[in-house]
């Protein structure tokens, strides 16, 4: 059915028998398409002892299917003229091709084969080399990357043990080795169904075409009963106690994150948060980097910024980070951090701050909706999580709404007792915490 949206383009839905719904917006601007696929598993779905499970799927699903043997489906895409990947993350995996509209059929056979036939073609063999791959992403990555560890800290002491965010998606090391192949194909077999994923494809088709190929290839693959919630994320309140960690390791230079939990992705104090960033951190009419780069020159130009994580099923958390220029401790760093964080109450935004704001995220807005990627990506994502791929026209709009008193009527998740502190100091630097003696 036809969806009423405000933007130029049109979407139509439908949902197969099976359950997969189907998003369309034709644009015939390019002979392009974008075939793009959402499973509605992440991290946060994964039980306690499979952790990482989601994030291998990403790297397993390109290792051959039924009809498909290993590589081929990269092969296939990228000998067509086309390019692909996919990603993770704690609410969902997608994957997606953008390819010449000739070759629409060719993607949707290819994504219909490997979500009904991977387990079929999945060896002990190809789980055990995509392991050592995800295990190696994650030194390359997380570990032995100056201050790659971040995300990976800032999770659990953001969030409480057995919150689904408490744990990052690449996993832990322990969970990935100690997994067989049948906790694999039962994992693969519980999420990766039609009846919890969403089919979206942008360009140059048409609705009528989408959904006779979509019902051809995936039409005849079984739903799956009783897929699992993932498990809930409501916290009740605010933390009422400041967490700290700090680390000494092979870095440059010192360097400070603060975080705080806000509200969930998706509602309009999420999108006050998501205005009151850029406000904080984004470019160099930025308040960090007028007070700390431009000011005070404690941080580098480069590494100073705030943003938010878009997590919509627990309250998402705003990060405010500055790197030390040289010569500059740890703690000159996080009291300037802190003056900027806590200066709204004495010094509110302003209209002109509010309005630069609203103008680079007007700007980021239109550069994703702009490709057809990047529409088909947004669409999957709102038909996903809000049950409505046009939902997505509200967010621009939503942003453009929030008032100077909407900001601050979100400050009070910002304060100081609820504030997350990870500290990175070199190894030849002493650990100095504020307020204490040198």
């Amino acid at each position: 059915m036809p969806v009423d949206t405000g933007y130029p383009w049109p979407i139509e839905t439908t949902r197969l028998e099976n359950g997969l719904r189907v998003v369309v917006s034709e644009d015939r601007s390019a002979p392009v398409v974008c075939v793009n696929l959402w499973y509605d598993v992440g991290s946060r779905h994964e039980p306690a002892g499979q952790t990482g499970f989601a994030h291998l799927f990403e790297h397993l699903m390109f290792e051959g299917s039924v009809h498909v043997a290993k590589t081929e489906h990269m092969r296939l895409v990228q000998g067509n003229g086309g390019n692909l990947n996919a990603t993770t993350n704690p609410d969902r995996t997608n994957y997606f091709e953008t390819m010449p509209s000739e070759h629409l059929e060719l993607a949707l056979w290819l994504e219909a084969d490997r979500m009904g036939g991977l387990v079929p073609a999945l060896t002990q063999e190809t789980l055990d080399n995509q392991r050592e791959v995800v295990k190696n992403e994650r030194r390359q990555r997380y570990e032995n990357v100056p201050y790659g560890d971040a995300w990976l800290r800032l999770l659990p002491l953001l969030y409480p043990p057995g919150h689904p965010y408490h744990h990052a998606t690449i996993g832990s090391m322990e969970d990935l080795n100690a997994a067989d192949l049948a906790a694999f194909q039962a994992f693969h077999q519980r999420y990766y169904a039609p009846n919890n994923a969403v089919l979206t494809v942008v360009g140059d088709t048409t609705p009528s075409e989408v959904f006779a190929l979509a019902d051809k290839y995936f039409g005849m693959l079984e739903p799956v009963s009783g897929i699992p919630p993932a498990p809930g994320g409501h916290i009740a309140g605010q933390a009422t106690e400041p967490v700290r960690e700090t680390v000494t390791g092979n870095v440059p230079a010192p360097r400070i994150y603060l975080s705080h939990r806000t509200h969930p992705f998706g509602t309009a104090g999420y999108d006050a948060i998501t205005v009151l960033a850029a406000v904080l951190g984004s470019g160099r009419g930025s308040r960090l980097y007028q007070r700390l780069a431009d000011g005070k020159r404690i941080a580098q130009p480069d590494y100073v910024g705030a943003y938010g994580v878009d997590l919509a099923h627990a309250p998402a958390p705003l990060i405010v980070t500055a790197t030390a220029k040289d010569g500059v401790d740890a703690e000159t760093l996080e009291v300037g951090l802190v003056e900027v964080l806590d200066g709204f109450a004495a010094e509110p935004v302003t209209e002109e701050e509010l309005e630069r704001a609203k103008a680079l995220l007007t700007t980021s807005w239109w550069r994703q909706m702009s490709t057809v990627g990047g529409r088909a990506d947004t669409l999957g994502r709102y038909a996903t999580q809000f049950g409505d791929p046009g939902s997505s026209a509200y967010r621009l709009p939503a942003w453009q709404a929030v008032t100077t008193g909407d900001i601050a009527s979100v400050l009070h998740v910002l304060q100081p007792a609820s504030r997350v502190t990870l500290t990175y100091l070199p190894s030849d630097q002493p650990s100095v915490q504020p307020g204490e003696d040198q």
